[in-house]
């Protein structure tokens, strides 16, 4: 908190210089100054602490998106703007300092749940919008800092408006959105360290079996969401789930890749466009996952 009050003090002296400055130019230049002392005195009022964020907060960094960072500005949500605070949660106060890496990991599994809570339907983010957070320090530990802020951000440009949906949603895009979220989670939560299903049966066949269940509980959500295209997705799903139930209990590698191949396809994101149109929701399918299943 004190070096965040010294950054912000900084800044104010920035301001205060190009107030100054006006006196020394030009009357042709007087205008340009003054919008300039504006935008400036504008900014330091802006400021606020990194500790002190609160989810729906949008914000622009004062430098580089990742690296250490004492304070941000706050802007209106209708404003261009690089990031918006989407969760929050705090470490076990009861646990010394995890260390950077730990602090990471933790921030890493956390914050996509705290995020989806927020702005559930991530096909609907800005182009370009990553998850970042803002995590505690060695230093700031030792104060007593335990809090986590979990941000959607992008490294370049900007976007406007708010990305918290969640108040928004009909109870069936809600349902969707819950269920399906849920099922890629579970492949990527539990995705094995091995490239090869030989080196880890065991690691792959827990996936299948976390995937499984996740398409079961999906499945059940459907079944009270009407409409062609869903009743569609949801046969689809009904037979991935019984593929991943027979990989989750291979005998072998070999029997593993017999049913994986089929279960893995039938979650293809693109096998959803339809459903996701019919319930009013986003149909684009982010970069990222179109280049898993396009492979």
């Amino acid at each position: 908190m004190k070096i965040g009050a010294q950054y912000r003090s900084l800044r104010g002296i920035s301001a205060v210089a190009a107030l100054l400055a006006i006196g020394a130019v030009g009357c042709s230049d007087v205008s340009d100054a003054v919008d300039s002392a504006k935008d400036s005195a504008k900014k330091v009022t802006r400021q606020r602490s990194v500790f002190s964020l609160d989810i729906g907060d949008c914000y622009n960094p004062n430098g580089k998106v990742e690296g250490t960072a004492y304070a941000v500005e706050i802007v209106p949500c209708d404003e261009a703007h690089e990031g918006q605070v989407v969760g929050e949660f705090a470490i076990d106060k009861g646990k010394g300092y995890p260390g950077d890496d730990g602090v990471s990991t933790i921030a890493d599994t956390r914050c996509p749940v705290e995020a989806q809570k927020y702005a559930p339907d991530t096909w609907a983010l800005p182009k370009g919008v990553a998850l970042f957070y803002y995590t505690p320090t060695k230093e700031s530990w030792a104060t007593g800092d335990r809090a986590v802020s979990c941000t959607y951000t992008v490294e370049k440009g900007t976007f406007s408006g708010s990305l918290g949906t969640a108040k928004s949603l009909k109870p069936e895009q809600t349902t969707y959105l819950n269920g399906s979220n849920a099922v890629y989670e579970a492949l990527w939560a539990n995705q094995s360290e091995k490239d090869a299903v030989e080196d880890d049966l065991a690691g792959y066949k827990a996936q299948a079996k976390a995937v499984a269940a996740a398409l079961d509980a999906h499945v059940k959500g459907l079944d009270g969401i009407e409409g062609t295209e869903v009743g569609k997705l949801r046969a689809t799903l009904t037979k991935a789930a019984g593929n991943w139930k027979k990989a989750a209990n291979a005998a072998d590698a070999d029997t593993f890749y017999i049913a994986y191949a089929p279960a893995f396809t039938d979650i293809n994101p693109n096998k959803s466009v339809a459903a996701r149109k019919e319930l009013g929701l986003a149909t684009t399918v982010p970069a990222d996952e179109a280049e898993v299943w396009a492979g």
